[in-house]
C-alpha cells in the first residue's frame, strides 16, 4: 500500500465498473495515510473532510483548486461549499463504494494547503 508521498505522486486511473470496492478492513489501514480531518463513512463505502477557510474568497479559491485537480485526476467529489466552508466527499461511483483513487485525491487536496 502506498504512503502518503507515494500518493501524492500517483495518478488516478479509470474506474467504470467490474472492480469491488475496498472492504472496511483495507479502506481503514488507507485512511492512516490521509491527515486525521478525513472519516470514513460508518458503512466504509465513502470518506469525507470540512475545511474552514476566513472568507468567501478563500473558500472559492480552495474550491476552484479542488475542481482543477478533479479534471485532471478525472474522479470528482461531491462538495458542498458555503460561506468559508467547503466540505468533500468522495466514493467511486461506478463501484458503489472506495477506490484507491479516493485516497489518491484526498492526499492531493491535503496538499493544496501546504
Amino acid at each position: 500500500m502506498p504512503d502518503k508521498a507515494e500518493f501524492a505522486e500517483k495518478h488516478c486511473e479509470a474506474c467504470e465498473g467490474g472492480v469491488e470496492p475496498l472492504g472496511r478492513e483495507e479502506a481503514e489501514n488507507y485512511i492512516k495515510k490521509l491527515a486525521p480531518e478525513w472519516a470514513l463513512s460508518d458503512d466504509a463505502k465513502s470518506i469525507h473532510r470540512d475545511f474552514e477557510f476566513k472568507g468567501f474568497n478563500k473558500t472559492m479559491g480552495f474550491t476552484n483548486a479542488i475542481a482543477w485537480m478533479a479534471n485532471r485526476e478525472g474522479h470528482h467529489p461531491d462538495l458542498e461549499v458555503g460561506y468559508g466552508h467547503c466540505h468533500v466527499h468522495y466514493t467511486t461511483h461506478a463501484i458503489g463504494g472506495l477506490s484507491e483513487n479516493d485516497f489518491i485525491c484526498a492526499v492531493k487536496i491535503d496538499k493544496l494547503l501546504d
